[in-house]
């Protein structure tokens, strides 16, 4: 099986080294070519680039490439151009991956995530594709973990085949962490770790909340290597609840800057997504690129007579 992994945090985040060890290392699932954003593009939801040229550069530590651009830009640049160039004329993977993300990607998160994005524009130009990401907790993330966790979920989704062509699926891993000292040092170092990791946001006592800071489970210790169930479920649909701080520049312009948290919602019905990974369940969520309310077209007909 060849795999295109793709992601939104940049061709040096560790969630996506630690997925790539995962899937091409560890007992590989097939052979793995890369195609990722060269910087951080969290959040960019399914932006792609028209105006400005995409610049491609070959990496060395993995096989593949870093584009200048945004997660969709680099599915639609590896499917039309990067794989066939490497593969032959023609040729299309038999599965895109797109992750590890730095954070979950749960409820209407799924609309502005980067990671979700690249693995919809896959399955919309036809390879069947699975988003993977990790909940972000108060702790040093551990990839390594969360990538153990996201292979047994995709070998799972695996046993029956390779999804069918246009099938997307989301895939979220409870947090995997190592918890730090609430001191200068441990606040610093877990600074470090999200710089590093793509995510955004800083710990909750050196600034605004951020996603990784809500649910019931943020601070419930947890071991992160403990096998965890893999749980198919639809995705949260209530609204995120919006946080801005009103400050003054130095200039005296006043600006907002967003202190809301990515996974603090309006309510959280059970059994969805945002409900079961706060329990600790590996969610699997078959996601659809077809925004059309196929329940209205019939209402919507007879109001216009059409």
């Amino acid at each position: 099986m060849r795999i295109l992994l793709t992601n939104d945090d940049g061709i040096n985040a560790p969630g996506l080294l630690a997925l790539h060890k995962a899937i091409a290392e560890i007992d590989p699932l097939g052979e793995v070519f890369t195609v990722a954003p060269k910087t951080v593009q969290s959040a960019t939801s399914h932006g792609v680039t028209f105006h400005t040229p995409l610049v491609v550069e070959r990496v060395s530590h993995i096989d593949g490439f870093a584009v200048d651009g945004r997660p969709a830009d680099c599915v639609k640049i590896a499917l039309s151009t990067l794989w066939p160039e490497r593969f032959g004329e023609g040729s299309r993977p038999d599965l895109v991956i797109s992750g590890m993300n730095a954070g979950a990607n749960c409820g209407v998160n799924v609309i502005y995530s980067g990671t979700v994005a690249a693995a919809i524009e896959a399955s919309f130009l036809g390879p069947p594709a699975i988003a993977v990401s990790m909940h972000l907790g108060r702790g040093r993330p551990l990839f390594q973990a969360g990538a153990m966790h996201a292979r047994r979920a995709i070998d799972a989704i695996l046993q029956s085949g390779v999804p069918d062509q246009h099938e997307c699926i989301s895939i979220n891993v409870p947090r995997c962490e190592e918890l730090l000292p609430d001191t200068p040092e441990g606040r610093e170092e877990l600074l470090r770790a999200r710089s590093e990791s793509g995510s955004p946001g800083m710990p909750i006592s050196s600034g605004p909340a951020q996603a990784y800071e809500f649910g019931p489970d943020v601070d419930a210790p947890h071991d992160p290597l403990a096998e965890m169930p893999i749980t198919v479920c639809p995705m949260n649909t209530h609204g995120l609840i919006d946080r801005f701080e009103k400050r003054t520049s130095p200039g005296g312009q006043t600006y907002y800057w967003s202190a809301a948290g990515g996974l603090d919602f309006h309510d959280t019905e059970p059994g969805t997504d945002v409900d079961l990974l706060f329990k600790r369940h590996i969610t699997v969520t078959p996601l659809s690129f077809d925004l059309t309310a196929h329940d209205s077209l019939r209402s919507w007909e007879k109001k216009l007579g059409r």
